[in-house]
């Protein structure tokens, strides 16, 4: 009897220490917002244009200059260059530079309603600034990166692999932000093995994953060819993983690794530097 009232009082304190650190990081962030919420959005203004300008970048160097940008040397580039944007700005914005991940947390609550349309406008403004840089250096070639599928494969085609491999993408970063999995850097190394891996066998598709990736190109282009099916799939992709993640692990947001991880840790990084006190 004594043992189960122990029991039941562990875990009563468990509960509300988890209540006060969940609160305290809360009432951490709220404080700061106004000063913070700018440097967030930036971090994914830089972010994306950094991810575009090499994701897009690999297909109009690769056309200007045949033969020097193979499958396997884009999907290195883009797997190194998010590996390098997750450990560099993941503290500071938590390093969406997709729309689908930011929507796609906001609806596993680890990542606040409020903060989604400044991040979706600070990704695409990134996309566009990345895509009229590489205009401006090469001209139109390519459509400034704007993907396209192979003969044989129509828009159908596109929304199918696109929704298969956003699926896997999701799947893959929700299990790495989530509290009980993610150690580390080890979550960076995650998402980018799986970028380089799904461009590695799926990139003649397209394999964009991110509707904000194709957007920025097609719109300084002209290029709207294809555009439904790349924007439609990564979304239909996203909420099955919604979906999956639910039933493996639950709702979301009930640990503070998680939303840290989704969120960035901006104050952190400011009082590391005594930019704040």
């Amino acid at each position: 009897m004594i043992a189960k009232k122990n029991e039941i009082v562990t875990e009563s304190a468990r509960t509300t220490n988890a209540y006060v650190t969940r609160k305290t990081l809360h009432d951490r962030v709220k404080a700061y917002e106004v000063r913070l919420v700018w440097r967030r959005l930036f971090s994914e203004f830089i972010g994306t244009f950094m991810l575009v300008l090499v994701a897009a970048g690999a297909g109009v160097i690769g056309t200007k200059y045949p033969g020097s940008v193979s499958i396997e040397s884009a999907a290195g580039a883009v797997a190194l260059i998010v590996l390098v944007l997750i450990l560099s700005l993941g503290r500071i914005s938590g390093t969406h530079l997709n729309a689908v991940i930011t929507i796609g947390f906001a609806l596993r609550n680890v990542f606040p309603w409020r903060r989604v349309p400044g991040y979706l406008i600070a990704q695409l403004l990134g996309s566009i600034a990345a895509a009229l840089f590489l205009k401006a250096c090469f001209g139109n070639i390519a459509h400034v990166g704007t993907l396209a599928p192979p003969a044989g494969i129509d828009d159908r085609g596109v929304l199918v692999w696109e929704t298969v491999l956003t699926f896997g993408l999701m799947t893959t970063i929700f299990a790495v932000v989530n509290g009980g999995m993610n150690v580390g850097n080890v979550a960076a190394f995650a998402i980018a093995a799986y970028f380089g891996a799904a461009i590695l066998w799926a990139g003649v598709i397209g394999s964009s994953m991110n509707p904000t990736r194709q957007l920025g190109p097609a719109l300084v282009s002209g290029d709207f060819a294809h555009l439904g099916a790349y924007m439609i799939g990564p979304f239909i992709g996203m909420l099955l993983a919604v979906g999956v993640a639910y039933l493996l692990r639950g709702p979301g947001g009930r640990d503070t690794q998680g939303p840290m991880m989704a969120q960035g840790d901006v104050e952190a990084v400011l009082r590391a530097t005594k930019v704040i006190s």
